[in-house]
C-alpha cells in the first residue's frame, strides 16, 4: 500500500473514532470541509452508527443536519436506529426518529428489537407517523 493511501486510512480511523466518542464539534469541521457525511468504514459502519451505537444523540443529530442517511444499513443489515434501541439509548433514538428514521428498516427492525426488549416507551415513539394500527408497535 503506498503513503497516500495510509494517511487515507489513518484520517478516516480518526473520524470514525470521533463518531465513537460523540465529538461533534470537530466532526461537523471535517463534514463542512467536504467530508462525506455518509462515509463508512469496512463493516459498513457509517459515523451515524458509531455515534448512534455509543449513545450520541448531540452528534448523531448533527451528522443528520449534515445529510448522514439515518436509514443506511451495515455490512449486517443493521440500522443506527436498531442499534441505539438495542443499546437503551433513549436520547439517540429520539434524534434518529425526528431525523426520519425508519423504524421498520434493516434487520432486526428497530421495532422489532424494542419488542425483544420489551420497551413499550420506545415502541409507542417508534409508532409510524401517520399512526397506523395500534397492533403495529404493540409489543
Amino acid at each position: 500500500m503506498d503513503e497516500p493511501d495510509q494517511e487515507l486510512i489513518e484520517f478516516a480511523s480518526r473520524l470514525f473514532g470521533m463518531a465513537r466518542e460523540g465529538d461533534a464539534r470537530r466532526l461537523a469541521e471535517y463534514l463542512d470541509a467536504g467530508v462525506d457525511a455518509n462515509l463508512a468504514n469496512h463493516k459498513g459502519d457509517t459515523l451515524v452508527m458509531l455515534a448512534a451505537y455509543h449513545g450520541h444523540a448531540d452528534a448523531v443529530a448533527m451528522l443528520l443536519a449534515h445529510g448522514a442517511d439515518p436509514n443506511r444499513v451495515n455490512d449486517r443489515g443493521q440500522t443506527p436506529l436498531a442499534g441505539a434501541v438495542f443499546k437503551g439509548e433513549d436520547e439517540v433514538v429520539g434524534a434518529l426518529v425526528a431525523g426520519g428514521a425508519d423504524p421498520e428498516a434493516g434487520t432486526p427492525s428497530a421495532i422489532a428489537t424494542a419488542r425483544m426488549f420489551e420497551r413499550a416507551d420506545l415502541l409507542e415513539l417508534l409508532r409510524p407517523a401517520g399512526g397506523g394500527p395500534a397492533d403495529a408497535v404493540a409489543p
